[in-house]
This record gives structure tokens, C-alpha cells and sequence, in this order.
């Protein structure tokens, strides 16, 4: 039977010990933390800090667990499982969760794929007015205003927020489906209500 050398218990020791550390700052912090801030608190490395975190995400990922580690624009938060947000509304009591309204969605498409974009470009291409919408978007903080457009007038530049990608459960951007991906899971699901 091997015996472990006391470095090798070390090293489990101080893993153990990091994995802790880091739950406890991103539970402390709520908000996203880059791995090389956390490296840096921690004083090891960014590479062994990331295998850590790709420890705490694996355990979180499990289904017995009400939590889960996310890497949003390489950016690690804790959060809680969609699945068990109704359970959480009610302690909150609020509906934060509550539909967008067609318009909403329609501008939020429009944004996610077109950004940056200006009202008045989004407009156009719903072919109605969106400053509603755009408001609901806005205070839900799911878009936000990131610049100005270099023309006449000076329009505001809306982009999509870390919200949004924490809502739709995306990494980031690229993983946004494609147009052909959305037309053909459309037909897939027109094909299903013929079927009905």
C-alpha cells in the first residue's frame, strides 16, 4: 500500500483550502470575479486557479445542488439554478422573472444579433416604434447603452448586458444560435403542431 509523501498530503490540503477560499469569495463578492483576481488573492497561479474553478463548477453542476458556477465573459460568478427559481420568487416576492412582452423580445433579438444599434435602427427593422420596449429592456438591465453613433444627432448605441447572458444561459455572444439554427428549429416546431 503506498503512503502519501507529506508534500502530496500538503498539496490536497491546500487544494481543499483554495476550493473553500474561492466559494467564499464569490459567494462574499455576488458579483463576477476575473480567475487572475482570484489568483492574485489566493498568490498562486491563474492556471491552477482555473483548474479549481473547473472543480467547483463539475461539483455545482450536480444535480442534488441549488447552486451553480457560471463563466460569463471570463468572468466566474455563483448563481442559483433556474430550476429552482420559482422557490426563490417566493422568498423575494417579487415576479423578477415576469414575460417580456412581444415587442421586448422582438427589440431584444434585434439587439443580441445587430449590436451596436440605435433606436431608430431597430425600428426599422420591427417596423414599428420600440422605445417601450427598449425602456422594459433597459430597466430590466438585459440591454444597455454603450456609446454614440458617429453621426448627425449622435444616437445611442444599445448592446446586450452580462444579465442577458446570465438569463439565456450563454457564455458569451458566439453562442447565440446561428439565423439557420433558429429557422430550422421553427420548422421543427411547426412540424410538431401539425402533427397535433
Amino acid at each position: 500500500m503506498n503512503m502519501m509523501s507529506q508534500c502530496e498530503i500538503r498539496q490536497v490540503y491546500d487544494r481543499k483550502r483554495y476550493i473553500s477560499i474561492i466559494e467564499s469569495l464569490l459567494f462574499a463578492s455576488g458579483d463576477p470575479m476575473k480567475a487572475k483576481d482570484i489568483a492574485s488573492i489566493l498568490e498562486c497561479s491563474e492556471s491552477y486557479t482555473k483548474e479549481i474553478l473547473e472543480e467547483l463548477r463539475i461539483e455545482y453542476n450536480k444535480e442534488e445542488r441549488g447552486i451553480k458556477l457560471v463563466c460569463i465573459n471570463k468572468m466566474y460568478q455563483l448563481v442559483t439554478k433556474p430550476e429552482n427559481s420559482d422557490y426563490i420568487q417566493k422568498i423575494l416576492k417579487t415576479n423578477s422573472r415576469q414575460s417580456l412582452s412581444q415587442a421586448a423580445i422582438e427589440s431584444l433579438a434585434i439587439i443580441a444579433y445587430k449590436q451596436p444599434i440605435t433606436r431608430v435602427e431597430i425600428d426599422e427593422i420591427r417596423g414599428v416604434k420600440s422605445e417601450s420596449a427598449i425602456q422594459r429592456l433597459l430597466e430590466r438591465n438585459l440591454i444597455k447603452e454603450c456609446g454614440r453613433k458617429e453621426v448627425i444627432g449622435r444616437p445611442i448605441l444599445y448592446g446586450t448586458t452580462d444579465e442577458f447572458l446570465r438569463q439565456f444561459q450563454l457564455e458569451n455572444l458566439k453562442e447565440l444560435p446561428t439565423i439557420d439554427e433558429l429557422s430550422e428549429k421553427e420548422i421543427a416546431l411547426e412540424n410538431i403542431d401539425e402533427e397535433e
